[in-house]
């Protein structure tokens, strides 16, 4: 931070400006985010109040996972593949899944397979 301060000093100062700061004994720190986790083991955590906001420093090890988005399949994209196929809503439903909700990738997919390609 500020070369030569005393630690105690710095703390003081802080709170004469209206900055109060205290350790939090956290055991893992977890952000969720839209597309990943965010995990953080081993965590040092600094909870500061200043101006009526309050904020948390955090540093220890860092690691992050993506999250997978969730497929919605309607019961309006299942009829639509089976009214442009033929095939059963179980097949309908399997085909958009692994399509990952493309109803034209399904439809072409279950016409493949029904004309033998």
């Amino acid at each position: 931070m500020m070369p030569n301060i005393d630690p105690r000093q710095l703390k003081s100062m802080m709170e004469r400006m209206g900055i109060k700061s205290s350790e939090i004994e956290a055991k893992s720190v977890t952000i969720a985010c839209e597309d990943k986790i965010i995990q953080i083991s081993e965590p040092q955590v600094t909870r500061i109040e200043a101006q009526g906001t309050v904020s948390f420093q955090i540093s220890g090890n860092v690691s992050e996972s993506v999250i997978e988005p969730k497929i919605e399949i309607t019961e309006e994209d299942v009829k639509t593949v089976v009214e442009s196929t033929g095939a059963s809503e179980e097949q309908a439903k399997s085909a958009l899944e692994e399509s990952n909700g493309d109803i034209a990738e399904a439809i072409i997919n279950l016409k493949k397979g029904q004309s033998g390609g």
